[in-house]
């Protein structure tokens, strides 16, 4: 059953487990993002994404600097040349765009102030014609739109027209809008039939072009998402014509351009592109009533929760290009699960629960929520993760090579720093991803505490759904309706609850979360004879810092007992004595009781550096 999800400021989030997230956004993260950005912050990799800007501003055009890298540092490039990565301009989109939304949840006038005067920079850097990316705009002009498979001026252009929309439903302010519109404009002339028939290598203009639609009601914006949608993959292919050489289909598996996406049925390559154009097919499958794009999509989603994603909620297996492998192929220890792609996969999980009412959906985007994402964050909101493995070894990180993209602790920012302002930007808009409606429904997909203000009613949440799982729903109806309740995965396979409303009413949930120990399949090979502890929508993991060195020797007892400690889990297990030969003849091996520490995932990495793991061995014949 089709609807649409609320927009953030019709709902106010009161809820003891986010109100903190929330609040640390706001206080810490977007001002030290800020500060980052300008490259205020000692001691880290430079961003230059604002010194791009004021050097766009200046530029005339005149003075020609090569393009021909994916990166340029105070090394590679001439000191008046562009710096940083060819997307380093979407850092300071997805920053605006965090502090769009957390205007809406909290005015700030200072806030409010300081984007002001970073738009007003991007602005000042805008060509007369519309185009807006600082690479060919400080470097050469004259090679705009000639490698979009490489560098990234769609999918910088995505970003700022997400900023844009945000930012005038925040505040009312157009100018930032007014500038991403120009831009698109441009590009709605440059791109579609009988024009160039490129599209981004890297995705996401086509779901921002559907957002200035929504907001505009604009046809050409949704008809040009439309045909970056459906010329993608053609043969031949379009990245082929503009680098004048062809090219092996296989080679295009990482860009998803390997065949139109209404024939691709399985997540493939870069997981992050492919989950942001995974979302915007959903959106040209809701919006064009597409039923081939509808069919890839939950085609593909089924292949990612049913075959390739980590109980954690990440994506991504490896780190050789940050991708999607084959069925089953879960490594811990060489996880990639950038956090950027399980935010992605969000947005993906929202816009299908908005075409149908299948529970996966959303129950796929509360497991990469609660764990991956969250995870992707330090407590005091000054470091984070890129990639999120479910196995650690801070040994191994340093001396093998094969695991030299996984961190034991939170690098504080990145030359290449997607992952922290879409971090604040998913945090910040919590709300829009937990209520929707159509003509007389109203669902709610996530158990997020606060008030509701919606066309047929106006609900309030009290939700304990974390701790007790206890959650009381006061519905005040304007209209007789129906209120679709989503029972959580982890407590029951009943998927939506439906109540007919015609009067105030208060409804009690009560998802009693238990602890449980879940295994994989036995064809994911990294996990034979383990299992993983979870409670409601938690992962849980076991750190040394707790439990000592080589985790590996941990055995949990699958019969034993559960005991609850704040936020810790202690379970009943054993420690394998290890041993000193390196061979020898099979026998049992020797094995002491002890009592095996856990902590939420998304917790890990907070105490220092140290060992962790999400699956320990079982203490039985498997």
């Amino acid at each position: 059953m089709k609807s649409k999800f609320l927009p953030l400021e019709k709902i106010k989030i009161d809820d003891p487990f986010w109100n903190g997230f929330i609040e640390l956004v706001r206080r810490e993260v977007i001002p030290y993002q800020y500060e980052a950005l300008h490259d205020r912050i000692e001691g880290v990799e430079k961003s230059y994404c604002i010194e791009n800007f004021k050097k766009a501003a200046k530029s005339d055009g005149s003075v020609k600097y090569p393009v021909d890298k994916w990166c340029y540092d105070d090394h590679n490039a001439d000191e008046n040349a562009f710096h940083g990565w060819v997307f380093q301009d979407s850092d300071a989109y997805k920053w605006l765009e965090a502090v769009a939304y957390s205007l809406i949840n909290h005015p700030d006038s200072a806030l409010e102030a300081r984007a002001d005067g970073v738009i007003d920079l991007i602005c000042a850097a805008q060509l007369e014609n519309g185009y807006l990316d600082t690479l060919y705009i400080i470097n050469d002009r004259d090679r705009i739109f000639t490698n979009l498979r490489d560098f990234h001026e769609l999918y910088c252009f995505g970003h700022l027209a997400e900023a844009a929309v945000a930012y005038y439903q925040a505040t009312g302010k157009d100018k930032l809008l007014n500038a991403a519109l120009k831009f698109a404009d441009l590009i709605c002339d440059t791109f579609g039939k009988d024009k160039k028939r490129g599209y981004g290598g890297h995705e996401i203009a086509e779901l921002a072009l559907v957002k200035l639609y929504d907001l505009t009601g604009e046809e050409k914006y949704l008809d040009t998402a439309r045909f970056f949608i459906n010329e993608r993959g053609k043969k031949p292919y379009y990245f082929d014509l503009e680098r004048g050489k062809e090219t092996k289909e296989d080679n295009y598996f990482y860009n998803q351009a390997h065949a139109q996406p209404k024939n691709q049925h399985e997540a493939v390559g870069h997981a992050v592109r492919a989950v942001y154009l995974y979302s915007g097919m959903a959106d040209i499958a809701e919006r064009c009533g597409d039923t081939e794009l509808a069919r890839a999509c939950r085609d593909i989603f089924a292949d990612i929760v049913n075959r390739k994603m980590y109980i954690t909620g990440g994506i991504g297996s490896t780190v050789h290009g940050e991708a999607f492998t084959y069925p089953f192929d879960l490594p811990n220890d060489l996880a990639y699960c950038e956090t950027c792609a399980s935010i992605g996969l969000i947005f993906f999980a929202q816009r299908m629960s908005a075409i149908e009412d299948n529970p996966v959906f959303a129950a796929t985007a509360e497991r990469a929520l609660y764990n991956t994402v969250l995870a992707g964050m330090a407590e005091d909101g000054k470091s984070f993760f890129y990639v999120n493995p479910l196995e650690v070894n801070p040994t191994a990180s340093r001396l093998d090579e094969r695991k030299r993209h996984i961190k034991p602790i939170r690098q504080r920012w990145f030359s290449c720093a997607c992952c922290p302002p879409n971090l604040a930007r998913i945090i910040s808009s919590l709300g829009a991803y937990a209520y929707s409606e159509n003509e007389d429904t109203l669902f709610i997909h996530q158990y997020i505490g606060g008030a509701v203000n919606t066309e047929s009613a106006f609900v309030s949440v009290d939700s304990d759904y974390t701790e007790s799982g206890r959650v009381k729903i006061t519905v005040s109806p304007k209209r007789k309706m129906k209120l679709a309740v989503r029972i959580p995965d982890w407590y029951s396979d009943e998927g939506y609850r439906y109540y007919d409303i015609d009067r105030e009413r208060v409804i009690e949930l009560n998802f009693t979360p238990e602890v449980k120990l879940i295994k994989c399949s036995n064809l994911v090979a990294a996990n034979i004879g383990k299992a993983a502890v979870t409670r409601g929508p938690f992962v849980y993991c076991a750190e040394g810092v707790d439990n000592g060195e080589s985790l590996q020797l941990l055995r949990l007892s699958p019969t034993g007992n559960f005991t609850k400690q704040g936020e810790f889990i202690i379970a009943d297990g054993y420690r394998e004595k290890p041993d000193n030969d390196l061979y020898m003849e099979y026998k049992s091996s020797e094995l002491s009781e002890t009592k095996i520490k856990l902590l939420p995932y998304y917790r890990w990495g907070n105490r220092g550096e140290n060992e962790m793991s999400v699956y320990l061995p079982l203490n039985t014949k498997y």
